[in-house]
């Protein structure tokens, strides 16, 4: 078995491991492309082992190893039927059989495939890195003897919570209570695995609470934001008049948007606003359903699959931003929208008043009238607007920066290559005794 890197400022070989890598929705997907990048650019070798949907990266050396599922929820085919052919082992027939019967496979089988890798390929890394997959196969890396790194950005215990509080019957309540089957072994896994890094405090007391991992197994580090992509674009009288925006899973009720969409259509009832969501709704999902309810119309787009550039001039081409959710681990939309210079309201929810601190207006996650009430004096007042603006992009440049979470990880990095070499000289001189 190869020895891990030597002396702490040699480089190393890392292995990020991330069961679904959506490159511009999704946290896990935003977190591996750019702490990838930082880390290339510190001078290590980083190799991405991903399921679909692949990352997408901003270095030619970053490696990607496609360790691919049957993809069963694809965006234009999701809980689809593989053809017979595409069945390649008895981990493919697991997912979709889990699949079948209501669960969500992907932490679980991404992690025996990515074992299967790794058990073949030892001597390639220095240092493993999971995005919060913590699937059983996790347990056998951690076997192999390769320092391995975890990374939760929240315990899914969360949403579970949120999602089954707004189901309606019996029926959908079971439903997602399979669904979220995952979440036991997750939790099995976080205590048994070594490392943690989270996001936030918030994120810390939630994963002791639900996940009963031991309080000094995890350290805290903050995101980053990629203030080349999210910065201000021109003056505050360019912005489009009127415009919100908000990036958040359209469907998914944790993220709040029922909330925004509720505050919007009683605004726009006095003044003349429209949102923008960066999502993509499912298609006469709940959120289709209730944009037709609220009669809406115009007043509300809905955009996905843009690229960087566009993105950002979307966040710098909006008089006001809102993250309305009832929970967030930490919320990089929050901090993009900040970096964008675009006054932001947030819910008082989770870990987001430890992210924006006194840098955005606050209300309580699912009150309509509370957040109705703050747009329209947003909306009215250009000055609580640009104080706002100011605020939120002093914030993100006092405490937000890739560069420095990228140095942070590694050190958490060497931490974890020396403590396994120790075990191993231990165990080693136990055997001579």
């Amino acid at each position: 078995m190869g020895e891990a890197a030597g002396p702490s400022d040699d480089p190393l070989r890392v292995a990020l491991l991330s069961y679904r890598s959506k490159p511009h929705c999704g946290g896990q997907g935003v977190y591996l492309r750019h702490l990838s990048r930082e880390l290339a650019d510190l001078g290590h070798s980083v190799e991405i082992l991903s399921g679909q949907p692949y990352p997408e990266l901003d270095r030619d050396g970053i490696v990607l190893t496609k360790i691919p599922s049957l993809d069963l929820y694809r965006d234009e085919d999701p809980f689809r039927t593989p053809r017979l052919g595409e069945f390649r082992d008895w981990v493919d027939v697991l997912e979709f059989a889990h699949m079948k019967t209501g669960g969500f496979p992907e932490p679980l089988t991404f992690s025996l495939r990515v074992l299967r890798e790794l058990k073949r390929r030892r001597r390639d890394f220095d240092v493993a890195h999971d995005n919060q997959v913590l699937g059983l196969g996790n347990l056998g890396i951690a076997r192999l003897g390769l320092p391995l790194v975890t990374s939760i950005h929240h315990p899914i215990s969360v949403d579970r919570r949120i999602e089954l509080e707004a189901a309606r019957g019996v029926k959908e309540r079971l439903g997602k209570r399979r669904w979220y089957g995952f979440v036991g072994m997750q939790a099995q896994v976080s205590r048994r695995i070594g490392p943690v890094l989270t996001v936030s405090d918030s994120s810390k007391v939630d994963i002791v609470k639900d996940f009963k991992v031991d309080p000094r197994d995890i350290e805290i580090l903050p995101l980053g934001v990629d203030t080349r992509v999210f910065h201000p674009r021109g003056t505050a009288a360019e912005r489009v008049p009127g415009r919100i925006v908000a990036m958040a899973s359209a469907d998914a009720p944790i993220k709040g948007v029922d909330v925004l969409l509720r505050a919007v259509a009683k605004v726009a009832t006095e003044r003349d606003v429209h949102v923008i969501v960066v999502s993509r709704p499912q298609k006469d999902g709940p959120t289709e359903k209730l944009v037709r309810e609220l009669a809406l119309g115009e007043r509300v787009r809905f955009v996905s699959g843009v690229g960087d550039d566009e993105l950002g001039e979307l966040l710098a081409s909006a008089e006001v931003a809102v993250v309305p959710s009832r929970y967030e681990g930490f919320s990089l939309p929050a901090v993009e929208h900040m970096a964008s210079g675009t006054p932001l309201v947030a819910s008082r929810a989770g870990a987001l008043p430890e992210v924006v601190g006194d840098a955005a207006a606050m209300v309580e996650p699912g009150d309509v009238e509370e957040l109705a009430a703050t747009l329209r004096r947003l909306h009215d007042s250009t000055e609580l607007r640009a104080e706002l603006g100011a605020a939120g992009l002093a914030r993100v440049h006092e405490r937000f920066a890739w560069p420095a979470v990228a140095q942070a990880t590694v050190e958490h990095y060497r931490a974890a290559i020396a403590q396994q070499r120790y075990l191993r000289l231990a165990a080693a001189g136990a055997r001579k005794r």
